[in-house]
């Protein structure tokens, strides 16, 4: 892949050198292991990284596993950027794009962008490779010079085994199964109701809101984001938590894999007394600063699902079985199930801040 290494080492300001290091294999990818380097195996691929405790460098390249797609490369690029790298870090601006290439029957494209981390600035590229019905994607990711020359060792390395024709059949047969699910967005949400001093057991609106949305793509990524707020808290925040992944369909069992995640907290306006419910929502909706950042458990589940139409509310259901509560969804509802209705044009879409 030594094309798309020059290409990309413009952007990482790289000096060739002369590995020695042994080849190494994960799924379709070759490569070599720069001296000094580890690397772990995760859920959905192989992480690669070097840190210096003492200054807080790093750099971290990781390999995400091949999964079906019929989606073209720019589209599998787009979708891996959103969910693999753009709800990961705070980007600093659109990726930059190299000139796409075709390397022993992949079709490669590759971006990269500056971000910003804990005060310093990296920056994070992302190779995109797509070919008979599959694709695979490797992030780069650097806060300092110092590790150049082993970025260089690692690119020049780089090789993609010849995509196999057979994945085709694989695609078409995953991309039945996922039909089901990609390309919507999928929802559940809620105000908050109080009872109304007219009427002991009524109810109106108030000015809170809790928010799941799941999106799953083609190309096997997905993207929660859960956002809520309450009227009633003595100092109001917004509540962000998402998580971005990979996500597989065999039969009737979804099975989600998240890869990175946050819990935030944002500030809002400020709630006057006399504000309409309507506009204590837009209030409480709104995300200004953010205050406070957690590190989200990572919960890999396999859910029993079905798709349902729903006479009552004229629309189609998504409805994952679980028992225990969860990460993401929180506890059952009937019959042990959560269920998300497929968003329509015009409904109101939380999305991760830009």
């Amino acid at each position: 892949m030594k094309k798309l290494a020059l290409i990309l080492l413009t952007m990482l300001c790289g000096f060739f050198t002369n590995a020695q290091e042994k080849e190494q294999n994960f799924d379709v990818v070759s490569y070599t292991l720069p001296n000094g380097w580890e690397q772990q195996l995760k859920e959905g691929g192989l992480q690669l990284s070097i840190s210096d405790k003492k200054s807080g460098a790093y750099a971290v390249a990781v390999i995400i596993k091949t999964s079906a797609s019929t989606a073209s490369a720019n589209e599998n690029f787009n979708n891996h950027w959103d969910n693999l790298v753009k709800g990961t870090v705070q980007l600093n601006s659109s990726p930059k794009m190299s000139s796409p290439i075709n390397e022993n029957g992949w079709d490669i494209i590759s971006g990269g962008a500056n971000y910003t981390d804990a005060g310093h600035t990296g920056l994070v590229t992302l190779l995109t490779a797509t070919g008979a019905g599959q694709t695979v994607s490797i992030i780069l990711m650097t806060n300092t010079k110092n590790y150049q020359n082993d970025l260089t060792t690692f690119l020049n390395s780089l090789k993609l085994t010849k995509p196999s024709q057979n994945a085709n059949n694989k695609a078409s047969s995953v991309a039945t199964n996922k039909s089901k699910l990609a390309g919507t967005t999928w929802q559940a949400y809620s105000l908050e109701k109080f009872p109304s001093s007219y009427n002991a057991t009524g109810g109106f609106y108030s000015g809170g809101f809790w928010f799941l949305q799941y999106k799953f793509n083609a190309d096997g990524t997905y993207q929660f984001v859960y956002n809520g707020a309450s009227a009633f808290a003595v100092n109001p925040v917004n509540v962000l938590q998402y998580e971005t992944g990979t996500y597989s369909i065999s039969g009737n069992q979804l099975t989600i894999t998240p890869l990175k995640g946050s819990n935030e907290e944002w500030s809002v306006g400020k709630i006057n007394n006399g504000m309409s419910d309507s506009h204590i929502r837009e209030v409480l909706e709104s995300r200004l600063k953010r205050l406070k950042t957690q590190t989200r458990k990572l919960e890999k589940i396999t859910y029993p699902f079905k798709i349902e139409y729903w006479e009552g509310n004229k629309e189609y259901a998504l409805m994952l079985h679980h028992i225990q509560n969860t990460v993401r969804d929180g506890s059952p509802g009937a019959n042990n199930y959560s269920s998300f209705f497929e968003a329509q044009p015009g409904k109101r879409s939380h999305l991760l801040p830009k």
